[in-house]
């Protein structure tokens, strides 16, 4: 009688070992179903994703291309059009596989804040190369001044803008900066106005003097006749009387005329006998 209890108890309990196994494995395969359905809709969420997300780009392109921006301008927005629409897709899949996005865009905004604020002269400074891709105070190509660095500009950047000196040395200034200060451009404008001081000594003709200022300026053709060329007495110095020169040139010229300049008006007023004065001191002794 024990013996035949024992039995059924066994046979009972292997039939639910059974039926537990089953279970188990019924419970498996629906799930297995239900993630492969959940991974073939990311998978096509994926594809077709990326697909909108390159003729989005591509309409984007012919847009800029058609407004005719700089090349830099349109790198940059291009770039940051792609990092956004690739992670509206990245949380539009992580939301199809179940994955909870508000705790997950949580937790990505509290490292936000904290990448922020460990990293917020670097965020200024793309701040600032966005303002200066945005309203170009300059471009690549023009000499530029400003925060303690000179020169051409090389390469707009986003956190930096590449700066090359005349004497071929090459400064990264940060964007934050250029864009909150002063910057003098230089070559903003087609035109720029040279001028020049020319001391001359006590006596000479301020008539002859101007007379072959005038004929140096006219002999140059990279001086431009509009606006007109400015000659006046400006100053009577304590040793000399100092003639001030203005004229115009083309931007890419300054330089050139500049230094051309003060080499002609040297040999030509050594030739005419013009003075160069220099300093006199003048000693009256008392008599005893």
């Amino acid at each position: 009688m024990l013996l035949t209890l024992l039995q059924a108890t066994a046979q009972a309990s292997n039939t639910a070992s059974k039926i537990n196994v089953e279970q188990l494995l019924d419970r498996l395969l629906n799930w297995g179903i239900e993630v492969g359905k959940d991974l073939l809709a990311a998978i096509i969420i994926y594809v077709v994703g990326r697909f909108i997300i390159k003729q989005i780009s591509r309409l984007v392109s012919k847009l800029l291309e058609k407004r005719k921006l700089e090349i830099s301008v349109q790198t940059f927005l291009k770039s940051l059009l792609s990092i956004l629409l690739n992670l509206i897709l990245a949380f539009a899949i992580i939301s199809k596989l179940g994955v909870e996005t508000t705790s997950f865009a949580a937790i990505l905004a509290s490292a936000g804040v904290a990448i922020g604020m460990a990293l917020s002269g670097n965020l200024s400074n793309f701040a600032g190369g966005l303002i200066i891709l945005v309203f170009k105070p300059f471009k690549i190509g023009d000499y530029i001044d400003g925060q303690g660095a000179s020169g051409t500009v090389k390469e707009i950047q986003i956190f930096h803008t590449i700066l090359a000196t005349v004497d071929n040395r090459i400064i990264y200034v940060p964007n934050g900066a250029l864009s909150s200060n002063a910057i003098t451009n230089y070559s903003k404008q087609d035109m720029r106005r040279a001028e020049w001081v020319f001391g001359v000594e006590y006596g000479e003709d301020y008539e002859k003097v101007k007379a072959v200022l005038e004929r140096i300026i006219a002999a140059d053709e990279r001086i431009l006749t509009t606006p007109a060329p400015f000659i006046g007495l400006g100053a009577l110095s304590a040793s000399s009387v100092d003639i001030k020169v203005r004229v115009w040139t083309k931007t890419e010229n300054y330089w050139d005329v500049y230094f051309d300049m003060n080499k002609i008006v040297y040999d030509t007023f050594n030739k005419e006998g013009i003075g160069f004065p220099f300093p006199q001191l003048t000693v009256h002794q008392a008599k005893d």
